[in-house]
């Protein structure tokens, strides 16, 4: 009887077996040289990418953005690891394509039906507006017939297709394109007047005019336009259909929604006398308490700190409101007593308080929020008390969210104005809108305050990576010895003409409906049955899912 039993389960097991590689043969190529199985053979996909909102190399010289992010999680659902190339040029990155030398193509890029003939587009991921700007102060035109100066966009770009496609419709329209400027230059230029006009993506625009707030929008075209991945035209559709699945898999845990809330969901409105006050601020008040947030901010960047002080008191030492709260930092008397302050108005005191009380937050918080939500809600609590924080995430929870996720939470702070919603709850009513509103404050002005402190300094970054080819390689599970997500670059010292092709743009917000754990490079997503039986899956510690995957950059 019991060989019976495990004859029986030998059986289940080579007709579970049968029916995957079935299914691979059926669903993908069943030759052995198709794009999907090279890749999974080598281990490596292999991406070939131009710096652009959507991914770029921060100030630690560290891959971010949400192609990057989007990038991991394809990598990390096919169980190979992540090379990704950063070009100088546009027209790089689709010659590598081109000659093989990468799988993918990504940067923010628009769908361009002028690539079609020798590319192909993967799932469309965001849908945006194409905008042109102008420098505020000047004359706003109405349509591309009030335009008189000069216009200008990037070469190759889908921006450049459109202008084609409008001189039809209006005949005395003149641009200029170039190769020699990135998206984020030809927007600063703008700024400071050095041209008129630019055809841009409005996540680009939305994100400059938190560093130049001169920057205006004139109108927008009315089509919307889909962003996309980019692969090299052929016969083989085994890439494409392994990216629809993924795209898929996206959808159901909720992947894009957290990346959009992660990336775009605090820049969706904008105030021009605000931006300006705080950029006015960075230069003429910033400079006395920079020391001082750098010293306090010991587990926190000090831009973050800067920025909640500036939504505190706009970086007044002498701040007092109704209530009582006082400093720079806007401490009540008992967390002052308790963080061991003597003088609210010192701003030493007042900044040494705070980044000790915050930190004192973040420690309390539950170890089952992700790491890159616990700042989120230790704001939350720092606005309106650990207690009512404690609430929303019940309340979410009883509404079927997710109380261990900012994009679930966020959304049903609102609600604790709600009598029949504080009704339920331990510590009662709390002013959640405010709480809300605060939390993004308080990432829109970091965002201005890092992208400005990075603009000071950019031209020679800049320089350095357009002449130069960037390669990163991003291993799906995490080193032992390197659990710091520190990256080495090796550099392309080719010397290439500066070129970059960047679109973005204004993304809709995705309502959360999914309860299912935040993704990181070291949690897999569920592969389907055609990879099951082709990739072993190793499980990773997911207790240390707040560190950033093993990564290692090589120059060539």
């Amino acid at each position: 009887m019991n060989n019976l039993k495990v004859n029986y389960l030998i059986i289940v097991v080579i007709a579970l077996l049968a029916t995957m590689i079935i299914g691979f043969n059926i669903r993908w190529s069943n030759t052995q040289d198709s794009q999907i199985n090279k890749i999974l053979s080598q281990g490596e996909l292999r991406i070939s990418a131009v710096s652009s909102p959507l991914i770029y190399i921060d100030e630690q010289k560290q891959l971010r953005g949400f192609d990057y992010e989007l990038a991991q999680g394809f990598a990390a659902y096919l169980g190979v690891k992540l090379k990704i190339t950063i070009r100088p040029t546009f027209e790089q990155i689709f010659d590598d394509l081109d000659n093989g030398t990468a799988d993918i193509a990504v940067a923010g890029l628009l769908y361009n039906k002028d690539r079609l003939q020798k590319m192909k587009t993967g799932p469309s991921y965001l849908n945006v507006t194409q905008q042109l700007v102008y420098r505020k102060g000047s004359t706003r035109p109405r349509s591309f017939n009030d335009i008189n100066g000069k216009l200008m966009v990037m070469s190759g770009t889908a921006h450049a297709s459109t202008l084609k496609r409008l001189a039809k419709e209006y005949p005395n329209l003149k641009w200029e394109e170039s190769s020699k400027y990135t998206t984020n230059q030809l927007l600063e230029m703008v700024a400071e007047g050095e041209i008129d006009y630019v055809l841009e993506d409005s996540i680009a625009i939305a994100l400059q005019q938190r560093i130049h707030p001169q920057i205006a929008v004139a109108f927008d075209l009315l089509d919307d336009h889909a962003i996309t991945w980019y692969m090299s035209r052929n016969q083989d559709d085994s890439l494409d259909a392994a990216l629809l699945d993924f795209f898929n898999s996206s959808h159901e845990t909720d992947l894009l929604a957290r990346l959009n809330e992660k990336y775009f969901s605090h820049v969706k409105t904008f105030d021009y006398f605000d931006t300006l006050t705080f950029i006015s601020a960075i230069n003429n008040k910033l400079p006395e308490y920079q020391p001082l947030f750098e010293r306090y901010a010991t587990s926190l960047d000090w831009k973050l700190l800067a920025a909640i002080a500036w939504q505190e008191s706009h970086w007044d030492p002498l701040a007092t409101s109704p209530t009582g709260v006082r400093g720079l930092m806007m401490l009540t008397k008992p967390t002052a007593a308790t963080m061991g302050i003597a003088d609210r108005l010192d701003p030493e005191e007042s900044i040494k308080g705070g980044a000790a009380y915050l930190e004192y937050i973040m420690e309390r918080l539950p170890e089952s929020i992700e790491e890159d939500d616990r700042i989120w809600f230790a704001l939350s609590a720092y606005n309106m008390g650990y207690g009512h924080m404690q609430d929303v995430r019940k309340l979410t929870e009883m509404l079927g969210g997710d109380p261990n996720r900012w994009l679930d939470v966020k959304a049903r702070l609102p609600l604790l104005t709600q009598k029949k919603y504080y009704s339920q709850l331990p510590y009662g009513y709390a002013r959640g809108h405010e709480a809300y509103r605060y939390v993004e404050n308080i990432r829109r002005y970091h965002q201005s305050l890092v992208g400005y402190l990075e603009n000071k300094d950019k031209k020679q970054r800049t320089l350095d990576i357009a002449q130069k080819s960037l390669t990163y390689i991003i291993s799906p599970e995490l080193s032992e010895n390197n659990k710091t997500g520190e990256t080495e670059s090796v550099q392309h010292e080719k010397q290439i003409p500066t070129e970059e092709k960047v679109s973005l743009h204004y993304v809709e917000s995705v309502n959360s409906t999914q309860k299912t754990p935040l993704f990181t490079p070291e949690i897999k997503l569920p592969l389907k049955p055609q990879f099951a039986s082709t990739i072993p899956y190793q499980p990773t510690d997911t207790n240390h899912s707040s560190t950033a995957p093993s990564t290692e950059a090589i120059s060539n």
